[in-house]
């Protein structure tokens, strides 16, 4: 029994361990992720505005448009001005993601 039982608590105690991942040694220099970090906080300081203003540009548009389209299509209009990207990520200045201006509606 007692051989039974330490079988038991050593394989659960083997078993128990979580593989660990090791994160991939980045490409990158400590200085460019500054960089890309820094050109991505200052980049969206500019383009969160302009996108804020295309949004409420948009919203007044289908509020325009909802009398003669109907609520649906002024719905459509206002998600896709609203939607899309909104910040721009040291992904997006690497190339590896893309800016969606206009989103596109559901």
């Amino acid at each position: 029994m007692k051989k039974t039982v330490g079988l038991f608590v050593g394989l659960a105690f083997l078993g128990s361990g979580q593989a660990g991942w090791a994160q991939p040694k980045s490409q990158e220099s400590g200085a460019a992720q500054v960089a890309y970090g820094t050109g991505s906080v200052l980049t969206s300081l500019v383009y969160a505005p302009v996108k804020a203003s295309f949004c409420v540009l948009g919203a007044i548009g289908s509020g325009f448009a909802l009398p003669f389209a109907g609520p649906k299509k002024a719905g459509a209009i206002a998600e896709s001005s609203c939607s899309g990207t909104w910040l721009l990520t040291p992904n997006v200045l690497k190339g590896k993601e893309q800016v969606k201006f206009v989103g596109k509606p559901s």
